[in-house]
Order: C-alpha cells, then sequence, then structure tokens
C-alpha cells in the first residue's frame, strides 16, 4: 500500500499533466485561421427589371392636365366602354386605350394611376383629362386644372397598324367646318369630318394620316406655322376617329 505522501505526490502529477493537456488543446484551437468576414451589404435596394415582373416605366409629357364628369357620366367613352367619373380613369389624345399612367400633380406633389379609356382633352396645351375620383385624389377638382408630369407604367403591346393626324378645328356650324376641310386637303393632301360620339353636335376637322406620332407632331409645326387660320392644332389617335 502506498504511503499518503506518495499517493499526493502521483496526484499531483496526474493533475499538471491535465492542465498542459487542455494548455495544448487551447493553443491548437488560436492556431485555426480566423473564419472570413461576411460580404460587404449595400445600403441600397436591387434595381427593379421586367424580368422580376416590375413594369417598366418612362417619363412622359408635362402640361395641364384637366377633369370632367357631368354630362359625360354614364355615355359611351372612346373606347366603347361606358365612361364613369368614379373610377380612376382618364382621357389621352394619343396613348392606347389601357394604358396606365400615374399622373404627378407638379404643385402639390400629388400622384394618381389612372387608365386610359377616352379621348381628350381636345383643347390645345392640355395633355389629359381625369375622371372626377382622380382629379379628387390629386386635390384637383376646386382648381380645375393643374400642372402635371405623366409617367407611363405600363402600356398594352399594339395590334396592327397604328395612324395618327392633326385635329385643326372644332365646330358646331358643319359648313364651316366643310370650308376648313376643302382649305386643309388643298394644302396638305388629306383631310376630313370626323363626328365623334363623345363629343355630340361637333365637327371636327382632321388632317393627314402618319403611321408615327412624330410624323403627326411635324405635320402639326408645319400647319402652326403656315396657316394663319389655324389657332390651334393638336396630334390625335386614328382609332377614335
Amino acid at each position: 500500500m502506498l504511503g499518503s505522501q506518495q499517493m499526493h505526490k502521483r496526484l499531483s502529477i496526474a493533475i499538471a499533466g491535465m492542465l498542459l493537456a487542455g494548455c495544448h488543446h487551447k493553443k491548437i484551437a488560436q492556431a485555426l485561421p480566423p473564419p472570413p468576414p461576411p460580404p460587404p451589404q449595400s445600403n441600397s435596394a436591387p434595381a427593379e427589371s421586367a424580368a422580376d415582373g416590375a413594369p417598366s416605366t418612362e417619363s412622359g409629357e408635362t402640361g395641364l392636365a384637366s377633369w370632367y364628369g357631368h354630362p359625360y357620366h354614364g355615355r359611351a367613352s372612346a373606347s366603347g366602354e361606358i365612361y364613369d367619373m368614379e373610377q380612376m380613369t382618364a382621357a389621352h389624345r394619343t396613348l392606347a386605350f389601357g394604358t396606365m399612367v400615374r399622373v404627378h400633380d407638379l404643385d402639390n406633389e400629388k400622384s394618381v394611376d389612372v387608365r386610359i379609356n377616352d379621348r381628350g382633352p381636345f383643347v390645345d396645351g392640355r395633355i389629359i383629362d381625369l375622371s372626377h375620383a382622380a382629379a379628387r385624389a390629386v386635390e384637383m377638382i376646386g382648381p380645375g386644372t393643374a400642372r402635371v408630369r405623366l409617367e407611363i407604367l405600363n402600356a398594352p403591346v399594339p395590334v396592327g397598324q397604328t395612324y395618327f393626324a392633326v385635329q385643326v378645328g372644332a365646330f358646331r356650324n358643319r359648313d364651316s367646318a366643310e370650308r376648313l376641310r376643302q382649305a386643309m386637303e388643298a394644302k396638305y393632301g388629306r383631310a376630313r369630318l370626323v363626328a365623334r360620339a363623345d363629343t355630340p353636335g361637333l365637327w371636327h376637322v382632321v388632317v393627314g394620316k402618319e403611321p408615327t406620332e412624330n410624323g403627326a407632331s411635324a405635320l402639326a409645326g408645319r400647319i402652326r406655322g403656315e396657316d394663319g387660320a389655324v389657332t390651334s392644332a393638336f396630334v390625335v389617335r386614328l382609332d377614335s376617329v
């Protein structure tokens, strides 16, 4: 049997060996290379693209917006759809029916999204006619008009050939409209009278038939520059005439 002194000595040696083994493992752990740093984080969100399902957007024209309600409420619009002034819709002279447009009010910074389902406004200097509901959304009811910028959110794929022309006048007297039509035809080669269901009682004088909106814009500029009898000339899409 070992004496207590000898047992105490062996116990001390065993504890020391365990401590040394622990220190050895700790050194190995410290010698391992640190994990790689995480990839840098970006503060900006990933850009959206059409492939992600987000609609492509583009800035459109800037000008005056107006709105319309009665007596057009309940009548057929230029697209054939019954106009409901409490829906988020609008009239535009050249954008395809079904185009979704965001209208930014440049004075109060409010905006509203509308669907184009009608033609107009047939007033020089104005670029879009909002429904009563859309005008209310941007607080335009009282003023009646507002400076706006249009942003095209989504446009349908065109089917078949699209044509554009220039409207140079609208008359309640057909004889007056016919005189201007004859003068325009003699000078520019193609002109006709158009009666629209959405503007009953008016005869519109429309000149030209251009395959592009730019071509019609050039014709409008030529008419404005050459013909002093014409006080208004703006491009219209021929699906409404």
